[in-house]
């Protein structure tokens, strides 16, 4: 019998608040100075007391909302100990016992199977401080300290590292279709850690957690090499052992960082500074009513209503300010012969993503409008502008801003479609290549795309096409004779 691998996911996402959990701090640490967004709740200071920030438990709700969770009329906060030169008060104020969000799903869909992995838990607590090292020691930098983090905590319902990476990617596109997290896995915001087992049998293995992995990539990979690892273990015999690895990007491999702690070990014990919690069910329906399309449910409206593939409605959907401007887009073009949903789709997931890859912008900053994309589509729908000439002027629109009428008024880049103007281009093509033309009247039909080739180069890419082949048929013919 194969050995099997079990995984379940813990992704902790920092809420976007203006303010940390428990006080009045900026939360926005990220390039301020060390140790200048801190006060004595986040120090924990003698006689220094906690107030609940409310939009971070908004924020949690609405995510358990959007994972189908069961939300909590009543919770709790509960004190975390342990000790750690990044957690000044010595204890970390978490939930235990009763989170805001449980027992929830979300769906993810791997090779064509569509599988539903559990959420056992979403709860709220505070992030704690950064270690940074440098020249032989360790500084700690509390600025991050007390800003409200999400922890979301899946069933071990995954049995691949392919799963596991289409969970976490569809997680992160909810939380920034949300509006409650960046999704910013390079700085943090967002921090994935994988549990994973392997065992022959339907029971559990003996777990092994690695942390802190920033990248998609780093999930699948480790989940890879990780699974390689115990497989081997148990096949030689041995037996794996319950530890907290880390992941070493540059080798692509796991490394001990120590043994795994129980919950026993945290000593957890409800938070005597904070109150019980109770959320009013009509609030938690007013959020439900609030909430937005999510991107399983648009991807599947783009299908049916534009005709879109999996794939691209998939891809369009995956952003929600990428979705945000398709649709305008799709809007601008109503009532545009020619111009169709699949065409801008065409467009956007191609020329426009090519070009926001290369200047790492978001689709935010892109100078291209939907509706200026609209109008030169319309250009090419039309007729008056060739695909070629097309991206030429998309590549200025980029640079520019500029409107398409604008760019092909100023460069002449209209589309050729006078026949007399094509015709003497042509003649002129096969007086200076007789040998090609011998070919081609021998026989050789693909010396055509030759020709073409070069009548696209004498014109700058603007001859009509399909015109163009049908002169150039008629001229080769002609000299039959």
């Amino acid at each position: 019998m194969p050995y099997r691998a079990t995984i379940g996911i813990e992704v902790h996402a920092q809420l976007q608040t203006q303010s940390k959990m428990f006080c009045g701090c900026s939360a926005d640490y990220a390039s301020a100075p060390p140790n200048t967004h801190v006060c004595p709740v986040d120090l924990g200071l003698p006689g220094a007391l906690p107030v609940i920030n409310a939009r971070a438990v908004e924020e949690v709700v609405l995510t358990g909302l959007a994972l189908n969770c069961e939300i909590a009329q009543e919770s709790h906060f509960d004190r975390k100990n342990y000790t750690y030169p990044d957690l000044p008060k010595g204890y970390q104020i978490s939930q235990y016992d009763q989170p805001l969000c449980q027992n929830g799903w979300l769906e993810v869909e791997v090779e064509g199977v569509v599988r539903r992995i559990g959420i056992r838990r979403v709860h709220l607590e505070e992030d704690v401080g950064k270690l940074v090292h440098i020249e032989g020691c360790s500084l700690v930098d509390y600025n991050r300290a007390g800003v409200p983090l999400m922890e979301i905590v899946s069933e071990p319902d995954m049995h691949s590292p392919e799963e596991a990476r289409e969970y976490a990617t569809r997680l992160r596109s909810i939380l920034r279709y949300l509006g409650v997290n960046s999704g910013d896995m390079e700085k943090g915001a967002l921090r994935v850690e994988v549990n994973v087992s392997v065992s022959r049998h339907d029971e559990l293995g003996t777990k092994v957690e690695i942390k802190n992995l920033n990248s998609f990539r780093a999930v699948q990979r480790s989940l890879e090499y990780e699974i390689a690892r115990q497989t081997r273990i148990l096949e030689e015999g041995g037996r794996v052992q319950q530890v907290t690895m880390g992941w070493d990007e540059a080798r692509e491999a796991t490394y001990e960082q120590r043994h795994k702690e129980e919950a026993h070990d945290y000593r957890y014990f409800p938070e005597p500074d904070l109150p019980p919690l109770t959320l009013d069910p009509a609030w938690v329906d007013s959020l439900r009513a609030g909430l937005p399309e999510l991107p399983a449910a648009r991807a599947e409206r783009y299908q049916r209503e534009y005709g879109l593939s999996a794939y691209d409605a998939g891809v369009l959907t995956s952003d929600r300010a990428v979705a945000e401007y398709y649709e305008q887009a799709v809007a601008a073009a109503q009532g545009v012969a020619g111009v169709d949903a699949k065409m801008i789709s065409n467009w956007i997931t191609g020329e426009l993503f090519r070009l926001l890859r290369t200047e790492d912008r978001p689709i935010e900053a892109s100078p291209i409008t939907p509706a200026n994309l609209v109008a030169l589509l319309q250009s090419v729908a039309s007729g008056q502008l060739t695909q070629t000439s097309a991206k030429e002027v998309f590549a200025e629109m980029f640079a520019s801003g500029r409107p398409p009428a604008e760019i092909i008024a100023e460069r002449g880049l209209g589309q050729i479609s006078d026949e007399a103007q094509l015709r003497a281009t042509i003649e002129r093509i096969l007086d200076e290549n007789p040998a090609p033309v011998a070919e081609y009247l021998g026989g050789k039909e693909a010396v055509l795309r030759f020709f073409l080739g070069q009548i696209m180069r004498a014109t700058r890419g603007q001859a009509n096409p399909q015109l163009a082949q049908d002169i150039l048929r008629r001229a080769l013919e002609a000299r039959r004779s």
